[in-house]
């Protein structure tokens, strides 16, 4: 759907409300051009009296008896786009809204708290989510109504509807808004199974063997569209795989991650991953580019590199970087949340992909001789087709076939194929860039942070290393309160809202991997300072299980509790892992218990659902398995590491120390003049070894 947009709104959307030229005036601007939020921002020169999230506003309602509408969305959503530019700068729909309710306008990657319950709400009235996501509720915040996207006489006509129904009949509505909230109680309770066995590794066999009936074996994924990425689903394939000894687990998994990289979905000429694929074969995207998702698959593909040695798996993790490093990067070390789907088209609309897409016309006029052979790589045909003369690059068929065909060698199609993109990226370069979401949220640097340790631990490039030690200082620096919290959100210098679970779990468990690359204790005093700080501020002490806000933030309707893994995998599974991992460096912490004690809480579900919990699967696989600390005392202990940790031993955590760190592990296994690599379980070790073969021996055992 094309958009024609006012100048105004125009500005606000490709500039940010900052950069507006002085000259332009607004007729309307509301609360919301005090915000940082990009997406708040691109709504406060609407008509609609939009506030920001507030208790004071909730009270304001509370007096004023007045219904709330909160409309939840994200500055890179296609359709919040639409829906803005239909209703929100709508006068008559703004005389509405403005009459009948207090406006709440809530950026939901700042806030995922309240959009988990609102999102959970709305699945519970309608049994289908998205956004934008609208929910009219009481004054206290209650839900009773709630839709995605409204045309305008349908939204207009529903708020009329609602507001009447109100003034007519509160006690009906206040009914219905707590049967709803206690409803969104129950679908939150997390049993505690005390008595329950471990789950087994023949129930984790039965739980993918039903899993694999949703497996697309030849487009890779699973059997539907739209196809998300689910980086969290493949990881743990790849370790079961491995694990188990499963060849057809592992050739759907470089299936599935070839398939990825080749499809449309993945940026050919930029690099980097868009959010999901629209159709079954990865080819047109929902054009925004998400930093969590590139975090995540930069993991993903460098430990299948490890696994595989498949230079495409190197080349997706380099060129996704170096988008990353373009794109999202600021120069504080910090990572930008996003780019948007939209940007506009060469008739001046906002139109989604519009940077992305490319005519035969075009290609055949950049690319000149090359364009025959590109033709054939990147499908200018009827299978890269998409709409309107636009063609979506994907690839079928591997760079040994088109070279076969041409009677190119590889080197040869090779240099044509980069040249023919660079020629592309430089072309690109004129177009208008997709809007860019300059938040920077800690969860999501906390997962691109991994990505860059593990391309260096699996790549061996240096730069990725120097790259990831800037970004945790920067996160050090500014997202570490004093008090040992975190915050969540940062934007120009400024720090703000408390941190969420998800916040916590994802730096702690980045910060240990720091450490097992560099061996500096400090990244690991900081991931058990801030485990230590979930324990006191987040823990459900009933069940064992941490809930998603602190008890130094307000409660809305419920403190949620998030166990299913999702794109992202959720904040207790990761929590859990940690916990597990902790436990090997600090076995006097009951640190081991409580993972052992939150994976039977939740295990009930896996057989059914496996590819929802595939996060809490590795914690079946170490529970099961022989789990083993790797620690290397000596001079030449860092060497030792890196050769080491370029295994993929996922099954391990690795420690090290030129004498003797503060960790029990590394006490009194000095030996002078050597190098000394002990394998150990649960601090007992086997012999010390002095070679990496030797250790790889005892691990493989």
């Amino acid at each position: 759907m094309k958009i024609v947009l006012s100048f105004a709104l125009t500005c606000i959307l490709a500039f940010s409300c900052e950069q507006n030229p002085k000259n332009v005036t607004h007729k309307y601007t509301n609360d919301l051009i005090h915000e940082t939020s990009p997406y708040l921002l691109q709504h406060a020169h609407n008509p609609v009296d939009w506030k920001a999230w507030s208790p004071k506003v909730l009270e304001q309602a509370q007096k004023e008896d007045k219904l709330l509408l909160i409309s939840i969305g994200y500055a890179a959503c296609h359709w919040c786009h639409v829906m803005e530019h239909e209703c929100f700068e709508n006068e008559e729909v703004a005389q509405v809204m403005n009459q009948n309710f207090i406006n709440i306008k809530i950026d939901r990657e700042e806030r995922p708290d309240v959009d988990q319950i609102y999102m959970d709400a709305i699945q519970m009235i309608s049994g289908q989510g998205g956004w934008p996501l609208n929910i009219v509720a009481l004054p206290d915040g209650r839900p009773f109504w709630g839709a995605t996207y409204v045309p305008k006489d349908n939204w207009i006509k529903s708020l009329e509807q609602l507001a009447q129904l109100y003034k007519k009949d509160k006690p009906r509505v206040t009914q219905y808004a707590t049967d709803l909230a206690n409803g969104l109680q129950a679908i939150n309770l997390v049993e505690v199974e005390k008595d329950k066995e471990l789950f087994s590794l023949e129930e984790l066999k039965t739980t993918v063997s039903g899993w694999s009936q949703y497996f697309d074996t030849f487009l890779g994924g699973h059997k539907r569209a739209p196809k998300f990425m689910m980086p969290n689903n493949w990881d743990f394939l790849l370790h079961y795989a491995t694990s188990e000894n499963k060849p057809e687990i592992m050739e759907f998994v470089d299936t599935t991650l070839t398939r990825m990289a080749y499809g449309g979905v993945y940026d050919h000429v930029g690099g980097g991953f868009s959010r999901y694929a629209v159709d079954t074969k990865w080819h047109v995207p929902h054009f925004e580019k998400m930093l969590y998702d590139n975090g995540q698959l930069v993991s993903l593909y460098a430990k299948a590199y490890a696994v595989t040695q498949n230079e495409l798996y190197k080349n997706v993790v380099d060129e996704s970087i170096a988008f990353v490093q373009e794109e999202l990067l600021d120069e504080s070390g910090g990572f930008y949340s996003s780019l948007d789907a939209d940007s506009f088209d060469k008739n001046g609309e906002l139109e989604e992909g519009a940077f992305y897409v490319w005519t035969e016309k075009e290609l055949t006029e950049l690319l000149g001789d090359n364009f025959g052979v590109f033709q054939d790589y990147f499908n200018i045909n009827s299978y890269g087709f998409w709409e309107d003369d636009n063609y979506v690059l994907i690839r079928d068929k591997s760079d040994e076939e088109i070279a076969e065909k041409h009677g190119l060698s590889s080197s040869d199609l090779h240099q044509l194929i980069e040249t023919s993109l660079q020629t592309l990226k430089k072309e690109r370069s004129k177009r208008p860039k997709p809007r860019l979401d300059d938040k920077i949220l800690t969860s999501w640097n906390a997962l691109m942070l991994k990505g860059l340790v593990d391309a260096y631990r699996y790549l061996g490039n240096k730069a990725y290393l120097d790259l990831a030690l800037k970004n945790a200082s920067f996160l050090e620096r500014e997202m570490l309160k004093k008090d040992g919290s975190l915050y969540r959100n940062h934007k120009k210098g400024k720090s703000t809202i408390n941190g969420f679970l998800e916040d916590y779990a994802t730096l702690v468990d980045a910060y240990i991997s720091l450490f097992e690359v560099t061996f500096d204790e400090k990244w690991l005093n900081l991931a058990k300072n801030l485990l230590d700080y979930t324990q006191e501020h987040f823990l459900d002490a009933n069940s064992g299980m941490y809930f998603y806000t602190s008890d130094e933030d307000q409660s809305l309707i419920r403190r949620s509790i998030e166990v299913e893994d999702n794109v992202i995998s959720s904040s207790n599974s990761i929590m859990a892992i940690n916990l597990f991992k902790c436990a090997k460096l600090y076995p006097e912490k009951n640190y081991g218990d409580r993972a052992e004690q939150m994976l039977k809480n939740v295990q009930k579900d896996f057989v059914r659902r496996g590819q929802s919990f595939s996060n809490w699967l590795h914690l079946v696989l170490y529970l099961n398995k022989n789990y083993y600390e790797i620690a290397i005392i000596g001079e030449d202990y860092k060497n030792i590491g890196e050769l080491i940790g370029k295994q993929y031993l996922p099954h391990s955590i690795l420690v090290g120390a030129e004498n003797q760190g503060s960790l029990g592990i590394l006490q009194n296994r000095s030996v002078p003049d050597k190098t000394m690599v002990y394998v150990c379980m649960d601090g007992a070790c086997k012999l010390p070894v002095s070679t990496v073969e030797e250790a790889l021996e005892q691990v493989q055992d």
